[in-house]
């Protein structure tokens, strides 16, 4: 077989794994796990890939695990090429409503990200790789790793040394339950935002209601100051490199008749470049206090970085856009006009290593995709076929990958 009739055979053999995707998804549904730690779903992997001729990786952080194949193909004496597929494990803090059979089971936790398809998919994958492993021209690392949802766990695994030495390509999927069935969508450069969380406390005098003139209201200083960081966006931020703030939580007071003391914001700055993700700071930082103070209040600012831009490399998102279409056909490809401003600890990995995340539309086939819950809704279902076609995927990218690299 040609390497193009590899690949295109992919679809078929993983096809023949769904229902095996399917219970493994489910299984993981059923029973979310929180953070960094994730025991019950690692040994659901584990169970899932026995017997495959995989060496495993684990660290001292997390709970994730780095499955290793080793193809049959390399030169003698070398690995080949080395690329890195990844999986997210872990849930959301969320009560589920979906009426599913296989709904969450654990209170206050659920698969609300896909990250449970994620996992299944990359099981799968493992499956069609290791069958195929006399062909495979060099390496390929699984990644699978818990802690996505604002736990830094593709750092923490980083720092553990599990992905040492970095491959030369990294590729990640991501299912999107309101996009269009079956399809596979990229870009290059940015793709999702850096997210940082923003924490505002102004500090007045507190007093009667009746007699505000006593006291130091920090309240309208604090709404005041949410109209001026968004003034701030509309007119030193450029649109052709924006920023996202938002002010989503205001607490102050205790009952009708007592100024407070103090007013605390929290919220969120997503950015989609370091050097933007810096100035909002600077700015935040000039702006908050010299409003308190020309209240007679003071103010803290304090921003607490989370996951940095996901920048998709050039070359493997041309790279990631041939195999879609080798594989599924052009109508299967989607190039993004614009980024995505949430947020993915993908970014980490990407950072070090030449590599994209791919979106895969998992809308049930036939639906009007629009209407569909999106991601993070406790009402969130997605079409559970298109795991077949994440699988075939992840196994064809490898595969091209490993014998002609980007350069092809």
């Amino acid at each position: 077989m040609t390497s193009l009739e590899h690949l295109s055979a992919w679809p078929a053999e993983a096809e023949a794994l769904l229902g095996d995707l399917v219970d493994l998804r489910r299984a993981i549904h059923r029973e979310p796990e929180l953070g960094l730690q994730n025991p019950k779903t690692l040994a659901k992997i584990k169970e899932a890939l026995a017997g495959l001729p995989l060496e495993y990786r684990e660290g001292p952080s997390t709970t994730g695990l780095v499955a290793i194949l080793r193809g049959g193909m390399a030169a003698e004496g070398t690995n080949g090429r080395t690329v890195l597929l990844r999986g997210d494990m872990d849930a959301l803090p969320l009560l589920e409503d979906t009426g599913l059979d296989f709904a969450s089971e654990t209170t206050g936790a659920m698969h609300a990200c896909g990250h449970d398809t994620h996992v299944a998919m990359l099981v799968g994958a493992a499956k069609l790789l290791c069958a195929a492993r006399d062909r495979l021209a060099g390496t390929v690392m699984f990644m699978f790793q818990p802690g996505e949802e604002g736990h830094h766990g593709a750092r923490f695994m980083l720092e553990d040394g599990l992905i040492d030495p970095l491959p030369d390509a990294a590729f990640a999927l991501h299912i999107m339950p309101n996009a269009p069935h079956g399809i596979f969508a990229g870009r290059a450069g940015p793709l999702l935002a850096s997210s940082d969380v923003l924490s505002i406390s102004v500090k007045g005098a507190g007093g009667h209601a009746s007699m505000p003139q006593d006291a130091i209201d920090p309240i309208p200083v604090a709404c005041e100051i949410v109209s001026a960081i968004q003034t701030m966006v509309t007119r030193k931020i450029s649109v052709f490199d924006p920023a996202v703030i938002t002010i989503a939580k205001i607490v102050a007071g205790t009952t009708n008749n007592i100024i407070p003391e103090t007013a605390e914001m929290q919220g969120t700055i997503r950015t989609l470049s370091p050097e933007r993700r810096a100035m909002v700071a600077r700015e935040l930082g000039r702006l908050v206090p010299a409003i308190a103070e020309a209240h007679g209040c003071s103010a803290q600012v304090t921003i607490e970085e989370g996951f940095p831009v996901t920048v998709c490399d050039t070359r493997a998102v041309q790279f990631g856009q041939g195999v879609v279409e080798d594989v599924f056909g052009e109508q299967a490809w989607l190039t993004m006009d614009n980024p995505v401003m949430g947020a993915e600890d993908f970014a980490y990995v990407l950072e070090k290593v030449p590599g994209a995340m791919f979106w895969l539309g998992a809308s049930e086939e036939g639906s009007d995709w629009r209407s569909c819950c999106g991601l993070h809704s406790n009402r969130m279902v997605l079409d559970e076929k298109v795991m077949a076609r994440g699988a075939a995927l992840h196994a064809a990218l490898a595969e091209r990958f490993l014998k002609e690299g980007f350069e092809a």
